[in-house]
C-alpha cells in the first residue's frame, strides 16, 4: 500500500513536468518569440525519448531491480524539469516596448518628431550575436530537457504496474491500478491549475522590484513567471523518487498468496517472435480499426491539450491564467467524468463487443454533433491599424506616411505624420474610435498621462485619431471584441462534447483487449500505445502548431527571423 501511495505521488509529479509545458505554451512563445509550430514540436519532444526506449524497458521488465530503476528515471524526469527553466537564469531580463522611461529602458515608445534619434539604435542594439546565441541555447537547452523528460518517465509506469500486479493480492489488484490510472487523469488538471497559479506572477519577479513592472496580466505584453512552476513540479518529483531506492526487488505477495514474478523468458526468443506477433495483430481487422480510430482522437486531445489555452486568450481575449484556470477546473474534469461514465455503463448492462463498438459510435457522433456550433462561436479579429484595417481610411488630406504595408517586413523606422516609429514596437492602444495601434508612434501620440503609481493612464494628441477633425486621444491596451457573452456557451459546449467523447474510451480498450489472442494481449497494448506515440501524441502539437501558424496576420521580427504572432485572425485560427 505504501508502495502505491509513492507511485501516485510520483506519477501525478511526473504529469505535472510534463503537463506544465502545455500550460504555459503561450507564455513561453511570448517571451523567446517561436512559432506555434516551433513549440508544439517542442511540446511533443518528450515522446522521442520515451518512444526509442518504451519497447526494449518493457522487454527487461522483471530481470531488473524495477523500484530502482523507476527511481533513477524520476531522477533524470527532476533534472529535465530543473533544466526547463534554465533558460529563465541564462537570459537577460524581459524588454517590451514602453512610452515612460524606466530601469529597464530609457527609451520611449511615442511619437518623436525630430528624427530617428534613439529608435534607429533600438531594432539594431537588440540584434546582437550575442541575442542570437542566446535565442539557440535556450531552444536547446528546452529540446534537451524535453528528451531527458521522455527517457525519465519511461520505467515509471510499466515497472510500476507490473510490479503491483506481481505483489499485491489478486482481488486488491485492480483497485491499486484504478487508483494509478485516476491520478494519470487528474495530473494534466492539477498542472492547469498550477499554470494558473503561477502565470499570475510577473516572469522577473526575481530581478525586478513590484514598482518597476509597469503591465497588468491583462497586458498583451504580459509575460508570466512560466519558470516557476517547473521548479516546483521538478522538486516534488525528486523528492517522490526518494522513497524507490529503498524498496526490495521483490516482496512477500499480499494476504500470504503464492508468489508468483512473471520472468520473462530470455530476450532472443522474444525478439525472433515480434514480427509474427505484430504481423498477427495488425492483420486483425477490429484491432486495427480501433487502434486507428483511437489515433484520431489522441492525436486532436494532443493538439487541443497544447493549444486550447492559446486559443481561449486570443477568441476571447481572457489571460493566460484564466484560460488554464477554465481547462484544468472545466474540462479536463469533464473528460474524467466521461471516462467514469463510460465504464460505469459498460459494467452495468455488462455489454458485448457489437454494443461497445455502437456505443463508441453514438458517442462519437453525438460529440461532433455538440462541437459543430463551435466553429461559430468566438470573436471577431480586432481592427489594427495597418494590419486588419488600411492607416488611410482615418488620415486628413495631405497628411501621409511612408513605410509599412500590410503584413510588414519592411525597414526597421516607418515614417509617419513626421513620427519615426520603429518597426518592432509593440504596445497595442485603444484609439478612441475603436482602433487598435500597435503603439502610440503608430497612432501619433505624443503625449502620455501617468498615474500616481506610475502607470499609464491614456495618450493624448494622437493625430492619426480623428474625432471631429481634431487629433484624439487611446487608452493603454488592446480593444475588446466585444463577444465575451459567446465565451460561456462555448465553454459550456466544449465541456460536454469532451464528456461525450470520453465516454467512448473504456469501450474502445475493451474491443481491443477481447478481440486478440489472451496470449497477445500485453504485446497488443504496447503495440497499441506505440502507434499513439508515433501517430497521434508526436505529431498531433506539431500540426496544431504549424495549422496554427498560418492564420497569422502580423509577426513579430528579432533578428530578421520571424519570432512570436503578433495577430491573428480570429475566424481562420477558429475553424482551423
Amino acid at each position: 500500500q505504501f508502495f502505491v501511495f509513492c507511485h501516485g505521488l510520483l506519477q501525478l509529479s511526473q504529469l505535472l513536468v510534463s503537463g506544465y509545458l502545455k500550460s504555459s505554451i503561450s507564455t513561453i512563445e511570448r517571451r523567446y518569440g517561436l512559432s506555434s509550430q516551433t513549440s508544439g514540436l517542442l511540446a511533443s519532444f518528450n515522446e522521442v525519448g520515451n518512444t526509442l526506449l518504451i519497447v526494449f524497458i518493457s522487454y527487461f521488465g522483471s530481470r531488473v531491480h524495477r523500484p530502482r530503476f523507476i527511481g533513477s528515471g524520476a531522477l533524470l524526469v527532476s533534472l529535465a524539469g530543473f533544466l526547463m527553466s534554465l533558460p529563465h537564469f541564462i537570459t537577460g531580463p524581459y524588454e517590451y516596448d514602453q512610452s515612460v522611461t524606466s530601469t529597464f529602458s530609457n527609451i520611449t515608445d511615442l511619437c518623436q518628431p525630430r528624427g530617428p534619434g534613439a529608435w534607429a539604435n533600438l531594432s539594431h542594439a537588440s540584434c546582437t550575436p550575442h541575442a542570437s546565441r542566446e535565442n539557440h541555447e535556450v531552444l536547446l537547452v528546452m529540446f534537451v530537457a524535453q528528451a531527458l523528460l521522455g527517457i525519465g518517465g519511461v520505467p515509471i509506469q510499466p515497472f510500476g504496474i507490473s510490479y503491483i500486479d506481481d505483489f499485491a493480492s489478486e482481488r486488491n489488484s485492480p483497485l491499486y491500478l484504478g487508483i494509478l490510472f485516476s491520478v494519470t487523469v487528474i495530473g494534466p488538471g492539477v498542472a492547469f491549475m498550477l499554470g494558473s497559479a503561477m502565470l499570475r506572477f510577473y516572469v522577473d519577479i526575481d530581478k525586478a522590484g513590484a514598482a518597476e513592472v509597469q503591465l497588468t496580466n491583462k497586458d498583451p505584453r504580459w509575460v508570466g513567471a512560466w519558470w516557476l512552476g517547473f521548479l516546483v513540479a521538478a522538486s516534488l518529483v525528486a523528492l517522490s523518487a526518494l522513497p524507490y531506492f529503498f524498496f526490495p526487488r521483490e516482496m512477500p505477495k499480499e494476504v500470504g498468496e503464492v508468489l508468483h514474478t512473471n520472468t520473462l523468458g530470455e530476450f532472443p526468443p522474444l525478439l525472433s517472435g515480434f514480427p509474427v506477433v505484430l504481423l498477427r495483430n495488425l492483420r486483425h481487422p477490429v484491432y486495427l480499426l480501433v487502434v486507428l480510430a483511437q489515433v484520431n482522437i489522441s492525436a486532436m486531445v494532443a493538439g487541443l491539450a497544447t493549444f486550447m489555452g492559446k486559443f481561449l486568450e486570443r477568441q476571447f481575449s481572457l489571460t493566460a491564467s484564466l484560460a488554464n484556470m477554465i481547462i484544468g477546473a472545466v474540462n479536463i474534469p469533464g473528460a474524467m467524468v466521461g471516462i467514469v461514465v463510460g465504464g460505469a455503463i459498460l459494467k452495468r448492462f455488462q455489454m458485448s463487443l457489437r454494443q461497445c463498438s455502437a456505443m463508441c459510435v453514438l458517442g462519437m457522433f453525438l460529440c461532433l454533433l455538440l462541437a459543430f456550433p463551435l466553429l461559430f462561436l468566438g470573436c471577431p479579429t480586432q481592427k489594427v491599424a495597418g494590419v486588419t484595417v488600411s492607416r488611410y481610411r482615418q488620415l486628413r488630406p495631405g497628411w501621409a506616411w511612408q513605410g509599412i504595408p500590410r503584413g510588414g517586413h519592411t525597414p526597421t523606422t516607418g515614417t509617419f505624420l513626421g513620427c519615426h516609429c520603429p518597426r518592432r514596437a509593440f504596445n497595442p492602444i485603444c484609439g478612441s474610435n475603436g482602433i487598435e495601434y500597435i503603439s502610440p508612434c503608430s497612432a501619433g501620440c505624443r503625449i502620455v498621462n501617468i498615474h500616481t503609481d506610475n502607470s499609464v493612464l491614456n495618450y493624448t494628441n494622437c493625430r492619426c485619431i480623428l474625432e471631429e477633425g481634431l487629433a484624439g486621444s487611446a487608452k493603454p491596451g488592446t480593444c475588446s471584441t466585444g463577444c465575451s457573452h459567446l465565451f460561456l456557451p462555448f465553454v459550456i459546449l466544449s465541456c460536454l462534447a469532451g464528456i461525450l467523447a470520453s465516454t467512448s474510451h473504456t469501450p474502445s480498450f475493451m474491443l481491443i483487449l477481447r478481440s486478440i489472442q489472451p496470449e497477445d494481449k500485453s504485446f497488443a497494448v504496447g503495440i497499441q500505445f506505440m502507434l499513439l506515440r508515433v501517430l497521434a501524441w508526436m505529431p498531433g502539437p506539431v500540426l496544431y502548431g504549424s495549422a496554427i501558424d498560418t492564420t497569422c496576420i502580423l509577426w513579430e521580427r528579432r533578428c530578421d527571423r520571424k519570432a512570436a504572432c503578433r495577430y491573428y485572425d480570429n475566424t481562420l485560427f477558429r475553424q482551423r
